[in-house]
């Protein structure tokens, strides 16, 4: 039997500024976007070439959306260019990159309702 990780959910309230950020800033690209009922829609975003897509969608019962811990690590071949990238664009981003011993540089970043996202160098 094989298990593949299909989705990571990020629950939104503004799905349409969801979006705009992970593709217009991120530089992501959308790969689904489907209404199932109720004027709801099922959008998943991912990096060019990322087996994995992030599902942007309207929070379930009992779920609020914004400010999550997400979990979600990305790579990047450049950290410092992405952090000023983000700095840019007036992105939530840490003011610096940690770097320490034996560790990638690495920094943390929050989309426009809150969710915290972890980047660090590839090696």
């Amino acid at each position: 039997m094989t298990i593949k990780i299909a989705h990571l959910i990020i629950p939104t309230d503004d799905q349409d500024r969801a979006l705009a950020f992970y593709t217009d800033i991120l530089g992501f690209e959308k790969r689904t976007e489907l209404s199932f009922g109720g004027g709801l829609r099922w959008i998943e975003v991912a990096p060019a070439g990322s087996a994995t897509s992030i599902a942007i969608c309207p929070p379930g019962p009992d779920v609020t959306a914004g400010g999550k811990e997400t979990g979600i690590s990305l790579h990047t071949e450049d950290v410092d260019a992405l952090h000023a990238h983000l700095k840019a664009n007036n992105v939530d981003v840490d003011d610096s990159i940690g770097r320490y011993e034996g560790v990638p540089p690495t920094f943390w970043f929050r989309d426009p309702e809150g969710n915290s996202l972890m980047v660090s160098q590839a090696s």
